[in-house]
């Protein structure tokens, strides 16, 4: 019997996709990870780094989704580089604190990573 495939997400930008439009943005983000939570097969960590960060902080509009997939055990990494650089590490509201060297192991561990 083989292990469950691992797969990580990485999280870039404030949203989804490459487009002025924040709000088109966020509700990507906020139905991507929506059906992430309902499938079966979870992806082992998202990874959070420069403006991805900022879905997890106080008043992200991707909160309940984010929880959701937290609370089904995916592990949320946000980079604290980019956190402190943003001034944001005290409104933390989802997610664990890492390094670099966290988002690193994440995506060497990973049979695949997809950025978002």
């Amino acid at each position: 019997m083989s292990s469950p495939k691992k797969t990580v997400f990485v999280f870039t930008t404030y949203g989804m996709g490459q487009t002025s439009n924040v709000d088109l943005k966020i509700a990507l983000a906020k139905k991507f990870l929506t059906l992430i939570a309902a499938d079966e097969t979870l992806p082992t960590q998202i990874c959070f780094y420069t403006d991805g960060v900022r879905l997890c902080v106080n008043d992200s509009p991707a909160l309940n989704e984010l929880r959701a997939l937290a609370a089904k055990g995916v592990e949320l990494i946000l980079c604290s580089t980019c956190l402190d650089t943003f001034g944001l590490r005290d409104q933390v509201a989802v997610g664990i604190v890492g390094g670099m060297g966290d988002i690193i192991a994440a995506m060497t561990r990973a049979d695949t990573v997809v950025t978002l």
